[in-house]
């Protein structure tokens, strides 16, 4: 398939979708569709399937594609190679060349490691190995073999048509890829927790649309701008991320004359989960995703929880509920987000904050409470329709 092909290749290994039985034909499809869309404007792209393999060959830079592929959902790791013909001679040719590449040189250890997928190939793989070993040996001087602990491994990859050498392998983010699983929308906030928590439902394979509740003037334009950012960090992983920015402060000033104080947060956070449900109906979304964490403030504890999801039908997806705080920190970092995240700008949510918020509300108050405020439901249409849809 690659015979007499110099352009360069990376091998892309994927993990749960190859599981999948009946669904994986589909679920490769659809990782195969995502890689193309992470590296759309890539110079010479062609993506080939095989054999459980995905191979992409491109003639840009190897750094740009291989970044731009170890934010794929579905990919497991990636490794650039080099192609060789099913030859012996040529093998050992290529395995010189990829050693030289991974810094083999006097007082490096290394080995060679075979796997020979295609068994029609006449020599075991135990044997290419030490033929190619011992090429690498006589080139490059003062190099030593070590089978147990090298600091260097070249692989040797024997397909039906084509061999391939490698010595790195650079991690994938896993899981699914983005859209196999359904359609969510993520609350978004401009805190840390709620983007590892839309991060993590696009590695279960969930396309997602956020929601940001917005009141100015008590929240800055520069608050709305770091959600954007954070937006843009999300779309990076799972391609597209559209985000309704909902105008909320005549429903806060609502909540704040008529109800009472110590259910502010209580009632707000009732009315962000029917104006996320409305979105949902019209982005055809199944789910509702949050950055909720258990017990961290006075709306997430386990009685506020059941009081304020009551208002909603569509299933509530809280993926990082139990972790502590330092864990999803962690995360945040490793994706990108945090430094965002810790940008000093209010959201809504840190407005109009009682002193004596309710922890453990009552569900007969919450409705009493909004029975105060009257017809709501023209605020919360008016809210929805003046919505602003960034990044579509």
């Amino acid at each position: 398939m690659f015979v007499n092909d110099q352009r360069k290749t990376i091998l892309v290994r994927y993990g749960e979708i190859g599981l999948k039985g009946k669904n994986r034909s589909s679920f490769e499809s659809a990782l195969i569709r995502n890689m193309r869309s992470a590296l759309e404007g890539v110079q010479g792209l062609k993506i080939l399937r095989e054999h459980g393999r995905i191979y992409v060959q491109y003639d840009d830079s190897t750094e740009k594609v291989a970044e731009k592929l170890s934010r794929v959902f579905g990919i497991v790791s990636l490794s650039p190679v080099i192609t060789s013909r099913p030859d012996i001679e040529d093998i050992k040719r290529k395995a010189l060349e990829g050693a030289l590449k991974a810094g083999c040189r006097s007082g490096v250890s290394f080995k060679v490691e075979t796997r020979r997928a295609d068994k029609r190939f006449s020599i075991t793989s135990p044997e290419v190995s030490r033929l190619a070993g011992g090429f690498i040996l006589e080139n490059i001087p003062g190099l030593t073999v070590d089978v147990h602990n090298p600091q260097v491994v070249v692989h040797v990859e024997i397909r039906a048509h084509d061999v391939f050498v490698y010595s790195t392998s650079i991690p994938g983010p896993g899981g699914l890829p983005v859209g196999v699983t359904g359609r969510g929308a993520l609350m978004l906030s401009g805190g840390i927790d709620s983007p590892v928590a839309g991060w993590l439902a696009m590695k279960r394979g969930i396309k997602l649309v956020g929601v940001h509740f917005y009141s100015f003037p008590f929240t800055s334009e520069r608050s709305k701008e770091k959600v954007l950012d954070l937006s843009k960090v999300l779309a990076s992983y799972g391609g597209k991320f559209p985000v309704y920015v909902v105008p909320f402060t005549e429903i806060q000033k609502q909540i704040k004359v008529k109800c009472p104080e110590s259910l502010y947060v209580t009632i707000m956070r009732r009315m962000m989960f029917r104006i996320t449900e409305a979105i949902c109906a019209k982005e055809n979304c199944s789910s509702i995703f949050t950055g909720e964490n258990l017990a961290q403030v006075a709306s997430q504890t386990i009685e506020s929880i059941a009081v304020i999801e009551e208002v909603v039908s569509l299933p509530i997806l809280r993926p990082v509920i139990t972790m502590d705080k330092t864990e999803i920190i962690e995360v945040a970092k490793r994706i990108g987000t945090y430094d965002i995240s810790i940008r000093p700008y209010e959201d809504c949510c840190t407005i109009f904050v009682p002193k004596n918020p309710a922890t453990k509300p009552k569900l007969r108050d919450a409705e009493a409470a909004e029975e105060l405020m009257g017809n709501y439901q023209d605020l919360l249409e008016q809210a929805v329709e003046n919505s602003e849809i960034y990044g579509v």
